[in-house]
């Protein structure tokens, strides 16, 4: 295999991404077993830590952007390697030595990031048209939350409807919560795990001075990877703050009996696991305890739940780039939700909601399976 000088500098690299431990491996291919990619595809992470490790690498290969950074590799590895560090050093090195290696859609929604913010590109002004009637107030130091809405849900017509829900139920539980609308950015977890760190910091630090300026201390969020990046990467970068994901908040004023429902939904309802929420944060009981306790409602789990859940696709950057048909995870689990009689494909997380809602598109299958975020389903209840 042909030595690509780039590479040389990886060992460097994979240190800084705090991927020390790709020495552990012992080529188990355990991780290769227990990627996703494999039911669709030929993919081998093992093999490619060996490339990494020996500065070994075919930059062309589209594999190395194919990681959804699940986790599932990483969570069954013997050796507690890490495996998504790993690939992610490596994408950094190529972004900055081979950038037009990357994929074009991945560098188109960089570049609107880096300009506007935001991965589509749009004004500032937009990011809080979702708001709409509401009455939500812009975020003042005597509030308690901050409610950050994920781009996605801030910015697609499609998924306004998850932040109008969130919203909507923090009002009618009394919270003391506002928003900071055209001060926010992307929370730069898509970037950071595709390799770019220089924009990731970029998005951060200008968050971290907008929360810091406006006086926030806790932030409530909707989509599990801001609450990732807000939790585990900002206090590297200055930023300290509490975070709470959505459905944490639920299941706390549910159980408190701070919020009540007025209707019954007799629906049949499969829950899917995010990764982020999931894997990456061990939260599966609290979505599970919203949708429990909602009258009517029978829930079921997906065919394979909490850490074993099959990734939709989004993470890792992936979001914003092409997958090809008969290669999309969540074309998988909606067909097993429609399987399993299901009819709504319920979630928790605003990229698996944007490739569902695609799923059933072009699958022609909407007319079967509904897709909602926990937040809408309760929002239409109370």
């Amino acid at each position: 295999m042909e030595v690509v000088e780039p590479l040389k500098e990886a060992s460097d690299m994979i240190r800084d991404a705090g991927g020390e431990a790709f020495k552990l491996c012992f080529q188990c291919g355990l991780c290769t077993v227990s990627c996703p990619w494999n039911i669709v595809r030929s993919f081998t992470p093992h093999r490619m830590i060996c490339e990494a490790r020996y500065g070994l690498a075919d930059l062309g290969d589209e594999a190395w952007w194919l990681c959804s950074t699940c986790n599932m590799c990483v969570s069954r590895c013997p050796r507690g390697v890490g495996i998504t560090d790993i690939l992610r050093a490596v994408r950094s090195i190529m972004l900055e030595y081979q950038y037009s290696m990357a994929p074009e859609s991945l560098r188109s929604a960089m570049g609107s990031l880096s300009g506007a913010g935001n991965p589509w590109g749009e004004k500032r002004e937009k990011r809080a048209d979702w708001v709409q009637d509401l009455d939500v107030k812009t975020f003042t130091r005597d509030m308690e939350f901050l409610y950050f809405p994920c781009c996605v849900p801030a910015y697609d017509p499609n998924l306004g409807s998850v932040a109008r829900a969130t919203s909507t139920i923090l009002k009618k539980t009394g919270a003391q919560f506002g928003i900071l609308g055209t001060k926010e950015s992307c929370c730069g977890e898509s970037v950071c795990k595709a390799g770019n760190q220089s924009l990731f910091e970029k998005l951060a630090k200008s968050n971290i001075d907008a929360f810091n300026d406006s006086g926030v201390t806790e932030l409530i969020v909707s989509s599990p990877h801001c609450y990732t990046t807000f939790k585990d990467d900002y206090p590297g970068l200055g930023g300290n703050f509490k975070v709470i994901h959505f459905t944490q908040y639920l299941a706390s004023v549910i159980r408190e009996g701070k919020l009540g429902f007025t209707k019954e939904l007799n629906k049949k309802v499969v829950y899917h696991d995010p990764c982020y929420l999931g894997r990456h944060n061990g939260i599966y009981d609290e979505p599970r305890d919203v949708l429990k306790s909602i009258p009517g409602l029978s829930l079921m789990d997906e065919i394979d739940s909490r850490e074993n859940s099959l990734c939709c696709g989004g993470g890792g950057g992936r979001i914003w780039m092409e997958t090809r048909k008969g290669e999309r995870f969540s074309d998988i689990l909606v067909e097993q939700a429609i399987e399993q009689g299901a009819d709504i494909l319920a979630t928790a997380c605003p990229y698996c909601i944007l490739n569902f809602k695609d799923s059933v598109l072009t699958m022609d299958k909407g007319d079967v399976l509904e897709i909602k975020d926990v937040s809408e389903i309760v929002a239409d209840l109370i």
